[in-house]
């Protein structure tokens, strides 16, 4: 058992230095060539066959060192050997794939023969010096070194025997060039992972990824490039005895990690670029106001210079070993011009919109209100005239400011209907705020009617004027006003009906009035109780036919107050125009009053005290007011007459004195002036006589009381339309 370990072990060890030599020297002694066991004939024979099972064909070098050579020529021996190998390899099974290989294939058979050092000292030590040489050159053109395809580099060596010999001990089958293959695999793999780490690790590339993810690097490219280069550069120095297909397979996959791991800067860097083009379009598409280009030829040209200044930076930016391209920033660079440059045109449209809609509101909204108020025939016809002039003008000026930004024809008039639509809006918006106060308006027209008259002066309720017409030509006012306001009058068509219905209220109202009295309002149309207008759409009708009755009965209510107190005005006035006694009793009065006037006149005296008097109560009668205390009637006259009389009289005395008071003061003043002087004479007095006195005092209260009296005539005609 022992010797069969023995056996197995050389047979191995045997298997073992072919597959990881390229030079296999087989020492054997001279007398030995020939013999069955002393030549390793079944060792070979072993081997051989197990090299055809195990190994493609690979071409090492047996190089048989024949000891201490006798006298036969090396010639005959080197014969007897190579025949004996031949045998030894006819001998041997074969795979099917190699029956017809020669051993020319496996192996470069080498023969040497080296003296005896006993017996030939010298001659031993040159022979063996000139094998040494022929091993120092073995890798030499014509060297003892055969099929150098697939030699494992010496980093790769431990690992490979490893392999081979677990391969060899575990009896499978063995593929030198996929075994060579697959320790390049391995070593090309650890390498490359090594070369992988020493980038990532290295003060240069952490630098440059810090710095690129922060702010623009001027020559990132060219950067990146060269520290990609030198990162291959030494990788391919490493992997250069491996096999050159492994080589290149882990070339590519470390270029494609490494680059995997650049492209974030790589990105960030295009990112950065993008980022200052895009700013530069939207700070120079925002400042340009000039108004030689429209907004869309000013896009074309920012978009045009913001992709020239993008372009430069990525070719900047550009790696020629990696082969990446902008493609994707490019676009969403684009994207993002088009998405700020419809967003700024929205904006701006949106503000020429708003500015035309203001416009139309200045030109629309207070001409419009006035149209409505002053309640003209023709107002509905101003106002659409004005309308059509003002939208068609704002029009033309719109169409004429959105040809720079070259839009489509459609969405060029949705513009212009817009901005109609806002127009009707705007006359809309007016006439319900008019139709909302129209109960104001109503009252506004009849009073212009009622209480004014053709000369616009207040009117003065003298007794002579017909309230009734009045009142009517009033009211058919205020119903054209409400007229007016109740339908929205843009499209031109026939409205009589309207004005027929609401005419009738008048006349309705006409039948039930009688003089002295104030009518109530009815409708005598039924239109008037419906909700709607015949032929007129809801968005048009301002106030239903039920809204307008229910104003005109609030319009009669609210009116019913000045009508009657124009009539209460004109009966008092009736009444104060025939205040003295009646003709008569004037000439009663002269008849049997002769000789009391007689008398007066032959006592001057009687005359001085009956003017006093007069004049007294003269001052009392237009201090109380008398005549307008009793245009209220007799009773309450007199009521308020007595009340106020002693007051009255109190008060007159009162001032009586006080100027009686001031006039002698001055008088003292006047004759201590006078004695000082010594020029005072009775005759320079500045005093009055008592009657003289009264007489002036009286007028001047008379001249107030009368221009109060005026005042308040005026007030009481001014307060009755109210």
């Amino acid at each position: 058992m022992h010797l069969q370990d023995e056996t197995t072990f050389e047979k191995q060890s045997a298997l073992f230095a072919l597959a990881v030599s390229d030079i296999v020297l087989v020492n054997m002694w001279c007398h030995d060539i020939g013999r069955e066991q002393a030549a390793n004939k079944p060792l070979l024979k072993t081997v051989f066959q197990v090299m055809m099972r195990l190994f493609t064909p690979r071409k090492s070098t047996l190089l048989f060192v024949i000891r201490d050579k006798t006298k036969t020529p090396l010639d005959i021996l080197e014969h007897i050997l190579r025949e004996d190998l031949q045998k030894i390899w006819s001998s041997v099974p074969k795979p099917e794939k190699h029956i017809d290989t020669p051993i020319d294939d496996f192996f470069n058979i080498e023969i040497t023969a080296l003296s005896s050092y006993e017996e030939k000292e010298e001659q031993f030590l040159e022979q063996v010096s000139d094998l040494r040489g022929r091993f120092m050159n073995s890798i030499s053109p014509g060297g003892l070194a055969g099929d150098r395809r697939t030699v494992v580099p010496g980093s790769g060596f431990p690992f490979s025997t490893q392999q081979i010999w677990k391969v060899i001990k575990e009896n499978k089958d063995l593929d030198l060039p996929a075994h060579k293959v697959m320790v390049a695999t391995v070593r090309c793999e650890e390498i490359a992972s090594e070369k992988l780490r020493e980038l990532a690790e290295s003060e240069e590339w952490r630098t440059l990824e810090s710095d690129s993810n922060t702010a623009i690097i001027p020559g990132f490219g060219k950067k990146l490039n060269n520290m990609l280069s030198q990162h291959l550069n030494r990788y391919d120095t490493e992997v250069v005895f491996f096999d050159e297909a492994v080589r290149t397979a882990k070339r590519q996959d470390l270029l494609k990690k490494t680059l995997e791991m650049l492209y974030p800067s790589y990105q960030a860097m295009l990112m950065h670029h993008r980022n200052k083009a895009f700013e530069n379009f939207k700070k120079d598409l925002e400042s340009d106001s000039s108004d030689d280009r429209g907004f869309a030829a000013k896009v074309r040209h920012y978009s045009q210079l913001c992709f020239t200044d993008f372009s430069q930076g990525s070719s900047d930016a550009s790696v020629q070993i990696a082969g990446w391209n902008d493609i994707k920033v490019r676009e969403k660079l684009q994207r993002d011009i088009d998405t700020h440059a419809t967003a700024l045109q929205t904006e701006k449209l949106a503000k020429i919109a708003g500015d035309y809609e203001e416009r139309l509101e200045k030109a629309l909204g207070d001409p419009v209100s006035s149209l409505l108020e002053s309640a003209n025939p023709d107002a509905w016809l101003s106002v659409k005239e004005l309308f059509v002039h003002e939208t068609s003008s704002a029009a033309v000026d719109l169409s004429a400011v959105l040809i720079g930004f070259e839009l489509k024809e459609q969405e060029e008039q949705k513009f212009i209907i817009n901005l109609k639509r806002t127009g009707r809006q705007i006359i809309e918006k007016k006439a319900r705020e008019e139709a909302n106060q129209a109960l104001m308006h109503m009252k506004e027209r009849f009073n212009q009617v009622f209480a004014y008259g053709p000369d616009t002066l207040p009117r003065v309720w003298t007794g002579k004027e017909d309230i009734k017409d009045i009142t009517r030509k009033g009211r058919m006012q205020a119903v054209k006003h409400l007229s007016i306001l109740a339908v929205l009058r843009l499209e031109g068509n026939d409205y009589d009906h309207i004005d027929s219905a609401l005419n009738s209220l008048v006349n309705d109202a006409g039948d039930y009035e009688c003089e002295g009295e104030v009518a109530p309002g009815m409708s005598g149309s039924s239109v008037l109780a419906s909700n709607t207008w015949e032929g007129v759409s809801a968005s048009d009708t301002l106030i239903t036919p039920v809204q307008c009755r229910g104003l005109w009965r609030q319009f009669n209510r609210e009116t019913e107050y000045t009508i009657s107190q124009a009539i209460a005005a004109q009966e008092a006035s009736k009444r104060n125009s025939s205040w003295l006694p009646p003709p008569w009793a004037i000439v009663a009065m002269m008849f049997l009053g002769f000789n009391e006037f007689m008398m007066l006149l032959r006592n001057p005296l009687y005359l001085v005290v009956v003017f006093v008097l007069f004049l007294l109560g003269r001052a009392v009668w237009v201090q109380l007011n008398v005549e307008q205390e009793f245009q209220h009637g007799f009773l309450a006259g007199a009521i308020s007459v007595s009340a106020k009389l002693l007051p009255t009289i109190m008060n007159f005395l009162k001032r009586l004195a006080e100027e009686s008071q001031q006039t002698i003061n001055n008088v003292n003043r006047n004759d201590v002036s006078s004695m000082t002087s010594g020029n005072y004479t009775r005759a320079d007095s500045p005093r009055q006589t008592p009657v003289k006195e009264m007489s002036s005092f009286t007028e001047s209260l008379g001249d107030a009381h009368k221009d109060r009296d005026e005042r308040l005539t005026y007030r009481h005609a001014a307060k009755i339309p109210s």
